[in-house]
């Protein structure tokens, strides 16, 4: 059901009703709107949406924007802006009102020496972290992060569903990533210690899911909401011990307007899932839909239009 915006968003009616009185009046010589608002036009003041320029970052924007221009709100689009150095300051000083983020790339932006891994101490962490005016409403499960990814073939082989039960499998295992990976705290060695796995290492690189596909690797490093999750049939192992840093989607917002968007933006954040998020991002490359139009069949779906 739509909320009615605040008088922050909208002319009241008692103001638009003494306007028209004063006219009609003929009170040429004074302003009664000015005596009524502080000086203020009237026109409806916009809530202004960032976006990454990211195409499964503009999708959740655009939902967003769609979602309270049906509550009444009028929404300015300011999307594609660029990495976390470009619009994070646009944020701090209130230019732009609401943000998609990800929560643990958040907080190492913030706190780059932080030790929060799961999603909630994650969670926990960047709300202290965050500056004065800004802070964030719920977090969704769906996220956009490093994950430990088999086949569905594979995990059905072996009974996988987490990254501990990689511990129980009888063939040798070879993970594939990014060189990089070799070193990370979350890779082999960070395996080995959190739940007791032993791999080898193949650097992949660019090619890691066509490498697991074709079976050259049985484990790779791959983001949780690359669209090939679905259109390769991959199974994303759950990671109940925080060997990788959380970062679910999550909303960052002026502090001012939290409360009144939270009405509108919280039943969106609790309905987007992992498997949700990942087709909202086949839809953009794979069936070449564009952000608005993905996002108003997301939010008819999900019964939130």
């Amino acid at each position: 059901m739509p909320i009615t915006p605040t008088p922050r968003r909208l002319l009241g009616a008692a103001t638009a009703i003494a306007l028209a009185a004063a006219l009609l009046a003929g009170c040429a010589s004074s302003d009664p709107l000015e005596a009524e608002t502080g000086g203020e036009t009237g026109d409806a003041e916009a809530i202004v949406i960032g976006s990454q320029a990211y195409y499964s970052n503009e999708i959740i924007a655009e939902i967003y924007a769609q979602a309270l221009e049906n509550a009444g709100y009028t929404v300015e689009r300011s999307f594609n802006i660029g990495q976390r150095d470009a619009y994070m300051p646009e944020v701090e000083s209130g230019a732009i009102d609401l943000f998609p983020e990800y929560s643990g790339n958040l907080l190492q932006y913030f706190e780059p020496e932080t030790e929060a891994r799961t999603p909630d101490d994650v969670y926990a962490a960047l709300v202290g972290a965050l500056p004065e005016g800004i802070t964030v409403l719920e977090q969704s499960d769906a996220s956009d992060q490093d994950s430990y990814t088999v086949t569905a073939a594979f995990a059905a082989e072996n009974g996988l569903t987490s990254i501990a039960d990689l511990a129980g499998v009888t063939v040798p295992l070879t993970l594939g990533g990014p060189p990089e990976l070799a070193e990370r705290p979350y890779g082999p060695s960070g395996l080995a210690d959190t739940y007791g796995v032993e791999v080898a290492f193949e650097a992949t690189g660019d090619t890691t899911v066509e490498s697991l596909v074709a079976g050259e690797v049985n484990i790779a490093n791959v983001f949780t909401a690359d669209p090939r999750i679905q259109t390769q049939d991959l199974v994303v192992l759950e990671d109940p011990e925080g060997l990788f840093l959380a970062s679910n989607v999550v909303p960052v917002v002026n502090a001012e307007l939290a409360d009144e968007l939270a009405e509108v933006i919280d039943p969106i954040s609790a309905a987007l899932t992992p498997e949700g998020l990942v087709a909202l991002n086949v839809q953009s490359t794979e069936d070449q839909m564009s952000p608005e139009d993905i996002a108003t069949a997301w939010l008819e779906e999900n019964d939130l239009l």
